[in-house]
């Protein structure tokens, strides 16, 4: 499906009340080499959308439904959803620099898997910021935003993590870096263009939290030097265009080791990526989902189905995508929208 789905279409075309839809890219965590520092933004080749969609309009009150292939998978979740939260931090913001915003009819397509590794929970989160956002007059700055995001973020994962949300909002390769008195603040990293990434999710969940359980309380020296020498000489060959060094850096140093034994498969769809030539291959964010680097789309596509029959040999089905970086991150869609990556590279 490369545009607005039907159900959400035809709901926004007859509606009595206007409205807009966002839309907001699966996205890569931890990317490797950046532990909760670093994450990038997915855009399948085939022009497909991958993400969640959420449909936002005033309304006279407040309503939330959610629709999609993964709706299922919240109904039994007792939480509120990451969308209302993410609203409600939006209102308040709003309010707080004296405006006004709501009531709000809100529809989540819930298109990405949860507890996949793959940014859903970012997903849902940022798509139903911009979409507010669009709708009320941009009354709030960036870096508001993505301050809202990683705080919703935080009802997930139990801290604020930026590492899906900023490239899901922003775009792209994104590093996490210090901000002014304390605030939340990313910079786009140069990636080479003529990289892609393979990602394919195996159909069973892990979900964030579980998997840091995983980790140890604390890593020792050398797992801690090794790591920012490692996350360093990654961002100096991303600038340096560095092809050599940037293999060698991109893996994970840290908890890799620790949680690859909480996914079935992933040590043989690893090694079947890097025999075929992919420059790196590990978990995407926390998993179950995996991702590998590789220099063109027929090497991708070979590395892809290795991945893929790994992880039927392990017992699992899964699904696959062979993406570039979405440049643009989130944003409001018009009925046949298509992704722009294809459409600036056909």
């Amino acid at each position: 499906m490369t545009g607005l789905s039907e159900t959400l279409s035809e709901s926004l075309s007859g509606s009595s009340t206007p409205g807009l839809v966002a839309y907001a890219p699966a996205s890569i965590g931890n990317m490797a080499a950046g532990f909760d520092l670093m994450g990038a933004a997915l855009a399948p080749l085939d022009g497909r959308l991958l993400g969640d969609l959420v449909q936002v309009a005033r309304a006279p009150e407040s309503s939330f439904r959610v629709t999609g292939p993964f709706a299922a998978a919240l109904a039994d979740d007792r939480r509120p959803n990451l969308v209302l939260r993410a609203r409600d931090f939006f209102v308040e913001a709003v309010r707080a620099a004296g405006g006004e915003a709501g009531p709000f009819a809100i529809t989540l397509e819930k298109r990405l898997p949860v507890s996949s590794g793959l940014g859903s929970s970012a997903s849902s989160i940022v798509a139903t910021l911009v979409g507010l956002q669009a709708l009320c007059g941009d009354p709030l700055r960036g870096s508001e935003l993505l301050d809202l995001a990683g705080r919703a973020e935080g009802f997930t994962s139990g801290d604020r993590h930026l590492d899906n949300v900023a490239p899901s909002l922003l775009g792209g390769l994104q590093l996490m870096v210090p901000g002014r008195e304390g605030a939340p603040a990313a910079r786009r990293l140069p990636w080479p263009s003529d990289l892609l990434l393979v990602v394919v999710h195996p159909d069973c969940q892990l979900a964030t939290a579980d998997s840091r359980k995983a980790l140890p309380e604390r890593p020792g020296w050398g797992e801690a030097v090794d790591f920012a020498g490692n996350l360093a000489s990654l961002v100096h060959a991303l600038h340096t265009r560095d092809r050599a060094l940037l293999a060698r850096c991109l893996r994970d140093p840290i908890v890799e080791v620790h949680r690859a034994p909480l996914v079935p498969g992933f040590r043989a769809a690893q090694a079947a990526a890097m025999g075929l030539g992919a420059l790196g291959c590990s978990l995407s964010g926390s998993g179950p989902s995996v991702f590998a680097v590789v220099e063109d789309e027929a090497q991708a596509s070979a590395i892809a189905s290795a991945m893929q029959i790994a992880f039927e040999e392990a017992g699992l089905g899964s699904q696959g995508w062979v993406c570039a970086l979405d440049p643009e991150g989130a944003r409001v869609l018009t009925p046949g929208s298509r992704h722009p990556w294809r459409e600036a590279h056909p």
